[in-house]
């Protein structure tokens, strides 16, 4: 009987040895879990409710979401796809639901739903699981794998390692002749301490454009005032696709805010025809967009330094024009970032050129496989990391079990 053993207890490694075991009962398969629990960040992913995978059904569309591996991960994504995930999972009893932002969640709302699930159905297959295995070794011996942990040795005849990022690991796996992109955080708000939206955390606009300045760093989405500053799908996505620049700038930079996704000629345009219609009312009582919200408006009109007694008809042009850069083109000073420390995400890992995509192989050991945030793929928030995971999972489980 052949061995298949799993590094690491994670998303990739649970849906690759549950796959492999099922598509072929003459497999010893192993799990082994440095930590004493498995399938922590899944239980905490989506804020505890896990965020199975994305409703976006188009490979070539899906590649999109990825800021690193998107050439690569597009034939796999003909092999196993969004659709194939959720069928899994329903297939197994767990009714999924899509979201209106095509987030992909349990219809229980609960992240242990889908723990249970994987650890049901690889009891099932009989998949075997260690915990508290920290890897210690990993050597190449003739044909095989020899995986040493502090108390007990392992011969593996097939190894996929997907312990996420690891640099304990990462060194192993250098030790082996691969190549490691440099770790850098990926999806991180960014820390702004600006008194216009300091007393106003929880305020968000739906639509914002958000540009890191001297760069061609730009994304649009909805936007979140923090305490610590801004966040929301806007600034994730700044944050993934600028990784490594933004590594690079020391977390130190401006960015330029439009809040209402805008020309600035039309939103200048709007606050000079309420001028006329709204003359005789006071400009910070109430926001003339409803995308912005009275507490926030009020903070725009007070930078603009327009004071609140004052009324539409008493504006002058360089007052309209000063709100209206308020809105359309307000810049914030960055220094230093807030990662979310559950569902940390780093851009880097193996080099992609160095692993056959078919298989999530790699090119330099014939049965060595990798799969999930192991390797250099990162995407934005909304299940497309888990998707990564998934489609890895099933290729390496297919490669070997069939």
């Amino acid at each position: 009987m052949k061995k298949f053993i799993i590094i690491g207890g994670g998303a990739a490694g649970f849906f690759a040895a549950i796959n492999a075991a099922e598509m072929n009962s003459e497999l010893e398969v192993l799990i082994l879990e440095g930590s004493k629990n498995v399938l922590q960040k899944v239980k905490v992913s989506g804020g505890g409710r896990c965020n199975v995978t994305n409703a976006c059904f188009t490979p070539n569309e899906l590649v999109e979401f990825y800021s690193r591996g998107k050439k690569e991960l597009l034939g796999p994504f003909y092999q196993f796809m969004t659709g194939d995930t959720m069928e899994w999972f329903e297939n197994r009893g767990i009714p999924l639901k899509i979201e209106d932002d095509n987030r992909v969640f349990p219809e229980s709302n609960s992240s242990q739903t889908i723990i249970n699930c994987f650890l049901d159905s690889a009891k099932n297959a009989g998949v075997n699981i260690k915990t508290s295995s920290r890897v210690e070794v990993i050597e190449k011996s003739e044909e095989k794998f020899v995986v040493k942990t502090a108390s007990e040795n392992f011969i593996a005849d097939y190894l996929l390692i997907a312990t996420g990022s690891n640099a304990k690991v990462w060194s192993m796996i250098k030790n082996l002749g691969h190549t490691i992109a440099e770790p850098v955080p990926s999806l991180f708000t960014f820390n702004i301490f600006d008194k216009r939206i300091k007393e106003i955390p929880g305020i968000a606009v739906p639509k914002a454009t958000v540009k890191v300045l001297h760069s061609k760093l730009e994304a649009q989405g909805p936007l979140l005032v923090t305490h610590w500053g801004l966040s929301g799908p806007a600034i994730l996505k700044l944050s993934a696709w600028g990784a490594l620049e933004l590594h690079q700038k020391g977390y130190s930079f401006e960015i330029e805010v439009n809040w209402l996704s805008m020309n600035l000629d039309a939103v200048l345009k709007i606050l000079k025809s309420v001028k006329k219609e709204q003359a005789k009312k006071q400009v910070i009582v109430r926001s003339v967009f409803s995308e912005i919200s009275k507490r926030l408006w009020e903070q725009f009109v007070i930078a603009a330094q327009i004071t609140s007694e004052v009324k539409w008809a008493q504006l002058s042009n360089k007052e309209l024009e000063n709100l209206a850069n308020q809105l359309a083109k307000c810049t914030f000073k960055v220094s230093g970032k807030s990662t979310f420390k559950d569902e940390f995400v780093t851009a880097g890992g193996i080099d992609l050129k160095e692993i056959n995509f078919k298989r999530f192989e790699s090119k330099l050991h014939k049965n060595l496989f990798f799969a999930g945030e192991i390797l250099n793929i990162d995407a934005i928030t909304g299940g497309f990391n888990f998707q990564n995971a998934w489609t890895g999972g099933w290729i390496v489980a297919n490669s070997i079990g069939r």
